[in-house]
């Protein structure tokens, strides 16, 4: 009998080493077929780009192509969601931004946070983002902004979609000002734009790229970049620090897989986007498109951004939590 049990000991372990090998093997030779890209995010947006400009040099790099599946709706959450349910074989990965993966779960919206994935990198970071005011305000630059907004607590019509990471970005700034705006949701940046340019906005936070046309007709004035030092991309755009208002908020792409993804393939993603950053083609296609500088941070770094970022964010919770309502 102690035979008969010692061999199927052997028999299992023996089954057992297989299967471990054959599923390092497979990590290693990932990805071994077409790898769908969640975003939760609508075509065209800097979510949508920074994912297909990813999913280009991807197939460059390993011969394998991405496949982009845009899926808006719910704020992300339904992107999230599809991910999270998904085969954790490494054939599905989530490219979002922490408007997804942590304002959702500060705003109320979301039950989890970025720990619901097996989080491989942050892929890239938003840094040409920019406060813009409409011609119709006068407002010409942080001072005049936080001299309005003073003088007239609450008639500052700041245009975004609230509860999520515009809005944000507003009551950070509100904090830190020390003022009171009016906010209204104005839906897309695309809405955002034709509030500001039909003069029903005064302020709006959004990508550089987007209304650098404008700006550069007078229709808007880009009062402020909320990066720590000025991206130079965005040419003379001050800081809000260099104008007297210390505030800083990037807004970083991240790239995750549904939990329990073998940690050597969420590695060697995080190994093959590196590979893409050092690209001067991709650097060429980020500064054309976005005026975003190149970032990378690999999986410890970007598990300790997102976790001091969410504490940062969590500091407005009730004050988004009740804008929902």
């Amino acid at each position: 009998m102690f035979k008969k049990l010692l061999t199927r000991t052997l028999v299992t372990a023996m089954v057992a080493a297989t299967a471990s090998t054959a599923f390092a093997a497979d990590a290693t030779n990932w990805p071994t077929r077409p790898i769908q890209v969640v975003v939760p995010a609508g075509a065209g947006g800097d979510t949508d780009f920074n994912a297909r400009t990813m999913a280009k040099y991807f197939s460059q790099i390993t011969g394998k192509s991405m496949v982009v599946t845009n899926m808006g709706g719910g704020g992300g959450t339904i992107a999230v969601s599809h991910v999270q349910g998904s085969n954790p074989d490494g054939n599905t990965i989530f490219f979002g931004h922490t408007g997804q993966l942590v304002v959702n779960e500060v705003a109320g919206l979301a039950d989890y946070s970025y720990d619901v994935l097996d989080i491989a990198c942050i892929a890239a970071v938003d840094k040409g983002a920019v406060f813009v005011s409409s011609k119709a305000s006068g407002i010409k630059d942080v001072k005049d902004l936080v001299d309005k907004a003073k003088a007239a607590p609450g008639t500052v019509v700041y245009g975004t979609e609230m509860g999520g990471f515009s809005h944000l970005q507003g009551l950070m700034f509100e904090k830190l000002a020390g003022v009171k705006l009016k906010f209204v949701d104005s839906g897309s940046a695309a809405e955002k734009v034709t509030s500001l340019l039909g003069g029903r906005a005064d302020l709006g936070a959004i990508s550089f790229g987007v209304v650098q046309d404008y700006v550069a007709k007078g229709d808007m004035v880009a009062i402020a970049q909320p990066n720590a030092e000025r991206n130079a991309l965005l040419g003379e755009i001050k800081t809000f620090r260099e104008q007297g208002v210390d505030m800083v908020m990037d807004k970083p792409y991240i790239i995750a897989f549904p939990k329990g993804t073998d940690p050597a393939i969420v590695a060697k993603m995080s190994s093959i986007m590196k590979q893409i950053t050092e690209k001067p083609e991709y650097a060429q296609d980020l500064e054309k498109a976005y005026k975003q500088p190149v970032s990378f941070h690999g999986t410890a770094e970007a598990l300790e951004i997102l976790k001091q970022t969410r504490q940062n964010y969590m500091q407005y919770k009730d004050v988004l939590r009740q804008s929902g309502k």
